[in-house]
């Protein structure tokens, strides 16, 4: 009797470490594409989409236990890979360094999405689980990053978790993010997507995707299923048509820079369209307040 047939699945075949992972942006289709993944027949579907392993302030990082702490049960001995779905890596300081400690050839997966409207899917996810965060003014201003932050601030003076939340401005920073990306691990160790490319032609992107971890391809992709789509209202104050330009403006630098780094075209992007004056900052906000009651 093989051990397939005498083996309940993800019992006996023991342990897989991570090895690819997808490391932002969080509300950008991180779950789409992580949930289709785990669908092949060669990658092992983890525990926890999310595995926030390495924005755990938690691990003592001087002696971190990979074995114990960051492997998956293999749920099939077929299965080859198996990742780590955690959009919060990308921005978190010090979180790359440590993957790079870990497995400095990680093949690593980045889904982009427009700066502003990422910020705003942010905060209706907030405010849709619990109205106790903050509302949109206070989101704005709590921690009004210029740039991305190099260090978590000390738990005893600010929770970590608070922190995490409301750090919304901070992941809009992506031209940062690569750049520090880019130092820590080589440029083709990474595969940069992009939110409208991937709902326009999601079988491309899987394609894509499957080709940069070395994947056969689906013989028929999965059909696109939007993950942890957004709430249609939350109760708030929505954002103004100030908000939209002077939020834009924070970002203008750092999209130049993402844009260099990147090679994306983000020409359809909202805030690129603001900054170039081509969209009136009024009708986004009035887009994004249909979603504010």
């Amino acid at each position: 009797m093989n051990v397939s047939e005498a083996t309940p699945p993800g019992e006996g075949w023991g342990e897989m470490a991570y090895n690819y992972a997808i490391v932002g942006v969080q509300k950008g289709g991180t779950s789409t594409l992580a949930v289709t993944l785990n669908q092949h027949r060669l990658v092992c579907q983890p525990p926890h989409k999310e595995r926030h392993y390495f924005d755990d302030e938690d691990v003592d990082w001087s002696a971190p236990d990979y074995a114990r702490d960051y492997s998956a049960p293999r749920r099939a001995p077929i299965h080859r890979l198996v990742g780590d779905a955690s959009p919060t890596y990308l921005y978190w300081p010090h979180a790359l360094e440590r993957m790079h400690a870990y497995d400095s050839g990680m093949p690593l997966i980045a889904v982009f999405r427009d700066p502003l409207e990422r910020l705003f899917s942010h905060w209706v996810m907030l405010r849709s689980r619990n109205l106790a965060w903050p509302d949109w003014p206070d989101f704005l201003t709590e921690w009004p990053h210029t740039s991305l932050p190099d260090e978590v601030p000390d738990p005893d003076v600010v929770r970590t978790m608070r922190w995490r939340h409301m750090t919304g401005l901070a992941r809009g920073f992506y031209g940062e993010q690569l750049q520090r990306g880019f130092e820590l691990f080589g440029r083709q160790q990474w595969l940069l997507l992009e939110l409208r490319s991937m709902l326009a032609d999601f079988p491309a992107t899987v394609d894509r995707t499957t080709d940069f971890l070395e994947l056969p391809r689906f013989e028929s992709v999965p059909p696109l299923k939007n993950w942890h789509a957004g709430a249609e209202q939350v109760p708030g104050t929505a954002p103004t048509a100030d908000d939209v330009a002077r939020t834009a403006e924070v970002y203008a630098r750092d999209l130049a820079l993402f844009e260099e780094l990147s090679d994306i075209d983000t020409s359809a992007w909202p805030t690129r369209l603001v900054l170039d004056g081509d969209l009136d900052p009024g009708e986004l906000a009035a887009r994004f307040a249909r979603k504010v009651r």
